[in-house]
């Protein structure tokens, strides 16, 4: 069946396009093909560092809490 888009129009391109994934993969794997587009942000780099270092005593505490 072929279907005529309007590549003008990003919403009927997003629907095509995400029917063509559910078809193709099934809802699963569209989702996770979909995440590996997701962008992160802040700098996890320099985030990782800003954290204090904790015990495994303390962030069992913390998950207690």
């Amino acid at each position: 069946m072929s279907t005529t888009i309007n590549v003008n129009n990003l919403i009927e391109i997003r629907k095509t396009g995400l029917q063509a994934l559910r078809e193709a993969l099934g809802p699963v794997g569209m989702v996770r093909f979909i995440q590996q587009f997701e962008n992160g942000y802040g700098d996890y780099t320099k985030e990782k560092y800003q954290q204090p270092d904790r015990t495994v005593e303390e962030i069992d505490s913390m998950l207690k809490k």
